[in-house]
C-alpha cells in the first residue's frame, strides 16, 4: 500500500505541497510538555480502526487524568504528500497512522524524521505480541528497507484485499455468484449487458493500481514478489505477469468492466457507490469491512480473488513516533492501548484483522469469515505486500500512468516502460546488491474464532492486510 491506503474524506486540511518523497536524508529534535497527545490518522470514524481508535483515546483519558488527546483526521492523501515537511518541523503531531514499507515508512526512518522504537517494544513486550510476518513492516535497516534493523512503527491490525460484491444485484439480474475466475468475468459481462458498470474504481488513488497489481499476481509467484519489493532479483515490467496485467486492465476497460470516467474517482467516491447500491462489485481492503458492515443496507459478501494463491496485504499501517514529538512517552502508552485485548476484541468484531485479540472474544458472524480467509492466505503464504512499496515516489507514478491505461491515452507496452524506467529510477537509492533483509514470511494464522460462522468457508493451506498497505497502498498504498 503500498501503500494500500487511502480511504477517507479529510476533516481538516494540513499544509499542502508538492511530494517531498523521493530525497533521501532528514532530521528532528523533541521537547515535552505532558498535556496534550495530538494524534493523527485517516481511517474513517465507521470503520474497525476508526471505532476501536475512538475507543482507544477513551481509554487513554480515563488512564491518564489531566492529559487531553487532540484528533485530528487527516486524509491518506495529505500524508503521502506532506509527510516529510510536516515530520521535519514544529507542526509534528506525536503520534500517527502512517504507511508502511521501504518507500514510506522506510524513507523516513532512513531520512531520521521517526522515533527509534526498538527499546520500548522489548520493555513493552510489543515484539512477543507481534507474529514475525506482521513485524515485517515494523523493522528497517540503515538503508530503510524492511524485514530488520531497528523498530520505527507498530500495527495493530493486518489486512488484504478481497472481492466485495452485492448479493443483492446479483440476485436482481439473475446472475449467479462467482466461484471461479471464469465466473467473475461471466458475471462481469452480463453486468455490461444489463447496462451496469461491475467494477467500482478509483483512478485518482490507490484502487484502480491495486486492481492491476492482482491481475499481475495471478501470474506472479513469491521469488517474483521478493524480486519487485525486497530487490532480490531483476524486475521486467515486460514480462509474463505485468504484461497481462497491463493488457488485461486496458482490456476490462474496453469493455465496460472499468468506466472511463473513473480515471478521476476517488477511492471514497468508489467505496460508497458500492455502500449505496450502485456498484456490483469491488476489490479492495479488509480496512472498508467494517465500513459496509455498518453502512451497507443490502446483503454483501466477499470472497479472495480467484485463480491467485498471492493477493495484496501486509500488517496494518503503523503507529509512527515523530521524532519531534513533544510527548513520546503518552504515544508510547497509547500503543499499548491500542494492542490490549479489549481494542483488539472490539476491532476484530466491528470487520478488522486483530493481531492479538482473545480468539473466543470474535462473535461476529462476518469478523469470524474475514479471519478465516486471512488464516488461509496466511497458511499458502499469500500476502503480496503493495505495488507503491519499493521505491520513493511511485505511488504517484502508478497513479497518473493507470489513469492514462483508463483513459485510453497510453497503450499497455508505454504504460510498462515508462514504469519500468520510474522503478529503476528510484531504485538507485535502494541499497545495492539487493536488500539486505530476509524474506518477509507471511504472518501465521490471526486468533481462530471458536465459534464457526454458518457461512465461513473451511480455510484451506490462504493476503493485504492491507495493505496499502498497500494499502496505500497505499496505499494504501
Amino acid at each position: 500500500m503500498s501503500t494500500a491506503r487511502r480511504r477517507t474524506a479529510a476533516a481538516a486540511v494540513i499544509l499542502s505541497g508538492s511530494l517531498l518523497l523521493a530525497s533521501c536524508g532528514g532530521s528532528g529534535g523533541s521537547t515535552s510538555d505532558g498535556k496534550t497527545l495530538r494524534l493523527w490518522h485517516y481511517e474513517g470514524p465507521t470503520s474497525a480502526m476508526g471505532v476501536a481508535w475512538n475507543e482507544a483515546i477513551k481509554e487513554f483519558e480515563a488512564s491518564h487524568p489531566g492529559v487531553k488527546v487532540k484528533y485530528e483526521e487527516k486524509s491518506f492523501e495529505q500524508i503521502q504528500k506532506t509527510a516529510q515537511m510536516v515530520l521535519n518541523s514544529s507542526d509534528a503531531p506525536d503520534i500517527m497512522e502512517y504507511n508502511k514499507g521501504n518507500a514510506t515508512a522506510g524513507l523516513l526512518s532512513k531520512q531520521g524524521l521517526l522515533t527509534d522504537l526498538t527499546a520500548e517494544a522489548t520493555e513493552r513486550g510489543w515484539d512477543k505480541k507481534l507474529s514475525a510476518g506482521v513485524r515485517t513492516t515494523s523493522r528497517y535497516d540503515a538503508d530503510g528497507v524492511m524485514g530488520s534493523g531497528k523498530w520505527y512503527g507498530v500495527p495493530d491490525y493486518a489486512e488484504y484485499t478481497m472481492v466485495y460484491y452485492n448479493k443483492a444485484l446479483f440476485k436482481k439480474y439473475g446472475i449467479a455468484e462467482p466461484k471461479t475466475f471464469d465466473d467473475l468475468t461471466a458475471a462481469m459481462d452480463e453486468f455490461v449487458e444489463n447496462k451496469v458498470t461491475p467494477l467500482a474504481n478509483a483512478g485518482s488513488e490507490y484502487m484502480a493500481q491495486q486492481y492491476l497489481y492482482q491481475l499481475a499476481l495471478t501470474k506472479a509467484d513469491r521469488s517474483w514478489v521478493d524480486s519487485y519489493e525486497l530487490y532480490q532479483g531483476k524486475v521486467d515490467f515486460h514480462d509474463t505477469a505485468w504484461t497481462y496485467a497491463a493488457t488485461t486492465f486496458a482490456d476490462w476497460v474496453k469493455k465496460g468492466y472499468i468506466a472511463k470516467t473513473s480515471s478521476g474517482t476517488t477511492a471514497e467516491q468508489a467505496g460508497v457507490s458500492f455502500i449505496q447500491g450502485k456498484a456490483p462489485i469491488l476489490f479492495s481492503g479488509s480496512w472498508w469491512y467494517g465500513r459496509f458492515q455498518s453502512e451497507a443496507a443490502f446483503d454483501w459478501g466477499s470472497f479472495l480473488w480467484p485463480g491467485s494463491d498471492l493477493t495484496l496485504g501486509s500488517g496494518g499501517n503503523l503507529w509512527v513516533v515523530p521524532k519531534n514529538s513533544e510527548n513520546k512517552d503518552l504515544a508510547y502508552d497509547f500503543i499499548d492501548i491500542t494492542l490490549s485485548k479489549k481494542i483488539q476484541n472490539l476491532l476484530g468484531n466491528k470487520g478488522g484483522v486483530p493481531v492479538a485479540a482473545d480468539a473466543s472474544a470474535i462473535t461476529d458472524p462476518k469478523s469470524q469469515q474475514l479471519i478465516a480467509d486471512f488464516n488461509t492466505l496466511s497458511a499458502r503464504d499469500g500476502l503480496a505486500f503493495y505495488p507503491d512499496w519499493p521505491i520513493a515516489g511511485f505511488y504517484d507514478t502508478l497513479v497518473s500512468e493507470t489513469q492514462k491505461l483508463i483513459t485510453g491515452s497510453e497503450k499497455p507496452d508505454a504504460y510498462l516502460s515508462n514504469l519500468q524506467t520510474a522503478y529503476d529510477k528510484g531504485s538507485k537509492c535502494a541499497p545495492p546488491g539487493g536488500a539486505r533483509a530476509p524474506r518477509a514470511r507471511a504472518p501465521p494464522p490471526a486468533p481462530r474464532p471458536t465459534r464457526a460462522a454458518p457461512a465461513t468457508p473451511t480455510p484451506s493451506s490462504s493476503s493485504p492486510a492491507p495493505s496499502p498497505s498497500s494499502r496505500s497502498s497505499s496505499s494504501r498504498s
